[in-house]
């Protein structure tokens, strides 16, 4: 049985059913295939679900051409480094340079021939994986292994022009460790290090399994997205966050709120609109979580 998983995703998006049926018979063993029959279906269908490895796209199509796709999504920071590999008949010099000005990486012309069609996707597959691999080695917090405040950011800028694009809701939490600098002074850096490793550890898990993100913000501030959640979802999230920091009883003698570490938390959470930024977010939370820290830490701000 196939590990549908471990395999890429590509899209394949052509006018012409037997076009879609033999890119698919080719393809279909090493990668998991999705077909789209015009422009405006691929479109939905990349902005709606998860995004594919890569993308082979007919140039001629009724309705929106395969070069208009090809500039929306190299126009979007979510899509723009999606490998686009163009589906052609006979083509002029003129053509074909201007879909790799567009952004195309490569051309596969008709007639298929099912070896050279592997070839080319195959090389473009793992140039993506390497790719994929050496960035996210660049989004990753050296110290704790969750995402860095680089990922943060562009999470942050992509997830909120897809709410505002889609209507739909974005969250976002920033929570702090109450005292650390007491903590650090009373038991050392280095075990200061490891409290941040132990609550990194014990969120992301969590953060993952609720289909959220969860980055290092700085320090000992940790922030995380989600997308689509009503504001009781995720204020049950950071409930759980919260109860398990302060269930693991790490201890800070040195804390005025317990004996052991516990976390402040503040909530942004809105349908994103023409005014709302990523600072206005980020200003929001930043209020909610000095709200909670002013009020006695250990506790969860919300707006």
């Amino acid at each position: 049985m196939h590990k549908n998983h471990n395999k890429q995703k590509i899209l394949i998006v052509d006018d012409t059913k037997i076009n879609l049926a033999i890119l698919t018979d080719v393809l279909k063993d090493d990668y998991v295939v999705v077909t789209a029959s015009s422009g405006e279906q691929a479109l939905d269908l990349i902005f709606s679900d998860t995004l594919p490895d890569i993308i082979l796209l007919d140039v001629v199509m009724t309705g929106i051409s395969g070069y208009d796709v090809c500039k929306k999504l190299k126009d979007t920071p979510l899509t723009k480094n999606i490998p686009i590999i163009f589906i052609t008949g006979k083509i002029s010099v003129e053509d074909e340079t201007y879909g790799f000005k567009l952004g195309a990486v490569d051309y596969i012309s008709k007639p298929f021939s099912p070896v050279i069609v592997k070839a080319r996707v195959n090389t473009h597959s793992e140039l993506k994986k390497h790719r994929d691999y050496l960035e996210s080695i660049s989004y990753l917090d050296g110290l704790t292994g969750v995402f860095n405040r680089r990922k943060f950011d562009e999470y942050l800028w992509e997830q909120l022009n897809y709410c505002f694009n889609t209507n739909r809701k974005l969250s976002l939490m920033i929570f702090d460790i109450d005292h650390f600098k007491a903590y650090n002074d009373l038991y050392g850096h280095e075990e200061g290090d490891q409290c941040l490793k132990k609550i990194a550890s014990m969120t992301s898990e969590y953060t993952c399994e609720k289909k959220g993100l969860l980055a290092r913000y700085g320090g000992e501030e940790f922030a995380s997205i989600f997308v689509g959640d009503s504001n009781e979802e995720v204020f049950e999230i950071a409930e759980n966050i919260r109860k398990k920091i302060y269930d693991s009883k790490i201890p800070n003698e040195n804390s005025l709120v317990e004996p052991f570490v516990t976390v402040s938390i503040g909530i942004a959470s809105v349908i994103p609109t023409q005014e709302t930024s990523c600072k206005s977010m980020i200003e929001s939370a930043d209020k909610q979580l000095y709200l909670a820290k002013k009020t006695g830490r250990n506790k969860i701000c919300m707006i």
